[in-house]
Order: C-alpha cells, then sequence, then structure tokens
C-alpha cells in the first residue's frame, strides 16, 4: 500500500518587485504599486543587480540561491520573481521581506 505524503506542496510562488539599482545599500523599501519595492547596491551591468536581488532574497527568506529565479523582467525596473520550495505563500514572502532588513553585499 502506498504512503502519502501529508507535508504542504511547496508550490513556486511569483512575486512582483521593483528594483532601484546602484542605492547606497541592498534593502526593502516599501511598496511601488502592487510591486515590492528593493533597492539593490548593485549597478544593472552585466547582470549583477539580478545576482544581488537573488542573493538577497535567498538571505532574507532562509532558501538556496537555486530556488530564485527572474521569471520576467529581467532587463527591466520591473520584475516577477519566482521562488519554488520555501513552502510559504505569496502574502507570507511578502510580509517577511517588508519586515525590514539590509544586506551590505556587493
Amino acid at each position: 500500500m502506498a504512503r502519502l505524503d501529508r507535508r504542504p506542496a511547496r508550490l513556486p510562488v511569483v512575486i512582483a518587485v521593483h528594483v532601484q539599482p546602484r542605492a547606497a545599500r541592498t534593502e526593502v523599501v516599501g511598496m511601488h504599486g502592487q510591486a515590492l519595492k528593493i533597492r539593490l547596491k548593485a549597478p544593472p551591468v552585466d547582470g549583477a543587480a539580478n545576482d544581488e536581488l537573488i542573493r538577497f532574497l535567498a538571505a532574507q527568506l532562509h532558501v538556496p540561491r537555486r530556488d530564485i529565479e527572474i521569471a520576467g523582467g529581467t532587463t527591466a525596473r520591473a520584475k516577477h520573481v519566482r521562488i519554488t520550495g520555501s513552502g510559504l505563500t505569496g502574502e507570507e514572502i511578502v510580509r517577511r521581506l517588508s519586515g525590514g532588513g539590509t544586506h551590505e553585499g556587493s
């Protein structure tokens, strides 16, 4: 007889993010319309800002970087970020990120 896995499904969650590259430090600063606004210390050159965004989100959410990807807007300030494996809902992710936190990275 097969056993059923009773753990909650770890479905991907996509959140809208508005980034501001070349900031003094990497931090969440609130909402920008329907998107979470994040300042990034890294410049928008050769994917550095995208890499910094992934590193920051992974650190804040305590998930591996491989579980975070930019699903849309790789060359724009408005991005859609897909987070897998966290077991969190979109609302929980935004609430955790909105709780603050800075990262001196790059």
